[in-house]
């Protein structure tokens, strides 16, 4: 959401301690082998099958969990409390990773919602351990393109409408498109009149034919990212880097893991392998979550400059969960108990811990240092009357504090 807000360091204040600085960014992906997990799609061709359960498990945590410091999140927050409308392909019924969790689920022919659904809110399986961002939250399963993944700017305006209107207070809208401005605004409006953030994807995830058939990478206003009100998100790789190949995004908000995703299928338990920008958005959507359940008072426009101003500086500032959710004061407790205390925050271990602490060691530096001339400096000039080193001896009245 434009402006943005860089005051990363502001939220140095709610960790204070250098005894969590952990390895530096994750730049392995999720599984042993992610070129062996099937490709997710986000469209099918006429006549192409229905996207079915892949056969392949992921076993080994994915790099985006520690990329975005959801260990040290999670012990904060889950998103229990919350509902992101889910505006994609559909999110099937019987998932286990988000049973009883889903609310107008059905059928996904082809996959895109479900795999991004869980994503947002997918909850660790026997069979593997790839898991959401917020496990506590619920799905509004919003179906707004066609059975192959068509879609265009009216069906995702009124997707839009009918998420905000099933109770989402996060809306999370899969495609970027080049059309739709007017229709797409005043949904947006809609949404923002009633409390809820809408969060899409800077670019689509494939990037528009241009001359001679070749992809077009130019970066242009897509929407309903450009629209002012919507958090616009980008994608990163594992290191922060941007995806080879992909379209440049357009002035975005935020940056968040987006190329070598794992996540689950609309079938089965088995895991597909996607990359882009709807992934992107999805991480955020999910972080959204994570914060909006900690403090639900927050506005639309608060709860995205929250995930702005917590991010990773950067040339498009990358999301960081712990940094969003612990800048959040803690919730009050029942029954008049007392917030939780400052040093449980602390305690907890987090990917981009190292970045504050190094911040929070400088200051803390600084302030020893200080002390300790402080200590050395006001007896010597109490004993010489607070005259200069080298002036001469004072035989009047010695000076006294007031």
């Amino acid at each position: 959401m434009r402006p943005r807000v860089l005051a990363w360091a502001a939220v140095a204040a709610a960790v204070p301690c250098l005894a969590m600085a952990p390895s530096a960014r994750a730049a392995v992906p999720a599984a042993n082998d992610p070129v062996a997990l099937p490709a997710l799609r986000w469209a099918l061709a006429p006549g192409e099958p229905c996207t079915a359960a892949s056969q392949v498990t992921a076993e080994t945590e994915p790099w985006t969990v520690k990329e975005l410091g959801l260990p040290g999140a999670w012990q904060l927050s889950d998103g229990q409390g919350v509902t992101v409308g889910v505006v994609d392909t559909g999110v099937a019924t019987g998932l286990r990773a988000l049973v009883g969790r889903v609310d107008g689920g059905g059928k996904d022919c082809v996959g895109h919602g479900s795999f991004a659904a869980g994503v947002i809110a997918g909850s660790p399986l026997a069979e593997g351990k790839v898991d959401g961002v917020a496990s506590g939250a619920r799905v509004l399963a919003i179906a707004a393109t066609d059975e192959r993944g068509a879609t265009d700017p009216q069906r995702l305006a009124a997707g839009i409408r009918a998420a905000v209107d099933g109770g989402a207070r996060i809306v999370y809208v899969a495609r970027a498109l080049l059309d739709g401005r007017e229709e797409l605004t005043a949904a947006v409006a809609y949404a923002t009149q009633k409390q809820a953030l809408v969060i899409a994807p800077a670019t689509p995830d494939a990037a528009p034919q241009g001359q001679g058939g070749q992809p077009d990478l130019t970066a242009r206003p897509y929407f309903p990212a450009f629209v002012p009100q919507v958090l616009s998100v980008a994608a990163h790789g594992p290191g922060g880097l941007p995806p080879k190949k992909a379209p440049a995004p357009f002035a975005p908000d935020l940056s968040a893991p987006g190329e070598a995703v794992v996540g689950i299928g609309p079938a089965g338990t088995g895991h597909y392998l996607g990359s882009g920008s709807s992934l992107a958005a999805a991480h955020a959507a999910g972080v959204a979550a994570l914060v909006l359940a900690r403090d639900p008072r927050l506005t639309p426009e608060q709860l995205s400059q929250r995930l702005i101003a917590s991010a990773y500086p950067a040339d498009v500032p990358q999301l960081d969960a712990y940094a969003a959710v612990a800048a959040v004061p803690a919730p009050e407790r029942p029954h008049g108990e007392p917030r939780e205390p400052a040093a449980r925050i602390a305690a907890v271990p987090h990917q981009q811990g190292l970045r504050t602490a190094l911040f929070i060691g400088g200051g803390a530096l600084g302030l020893v240092v200080l002390v300790a001339a402080g200590a050395f400096v006001v007896p010597r000039g109490r004993d010489r009357g607070w005259r200069p080193a080298d002036s001469p001896p004072d035989n009047g009245a010695e000076a006294t504090r007031p």
